[in-house]
């Protein structure tokens, strides 16, 4: 790890565990920001599926038997 990295380490340990357990939150919270061309490739994919579903080209099992397969 970097200095930098060590530095910040150090630091966020210091808090009470209820505060790191927020500053933990908060990072979780920062790397989930959307992502427009992800977004879009999946809305592709959906579309993609349906289609074929409708087509009768896709396999499908209900939930109750997918949970009872787990």
């Amino acid at each position: 790890m970097t200095n930098k990295v060590d530095f910040v380490i150090n630091q966020i340990l210091e808090p009470t565990s209820t505060e790191r357990a927020s500053i933990v939150e908060k990072l979780l919270i920062s790397l989930d920001s959307p992502d427009p061309s992800i977004d879009a490739i999946w809305a592709k994919e959906a579309d993609a599926r349906i289609e074929a579903y409708e087509r009768g080209e896709l396999e499908t099992i209900s939930a109750e038997a997918g949970v009872s397969q787990i």
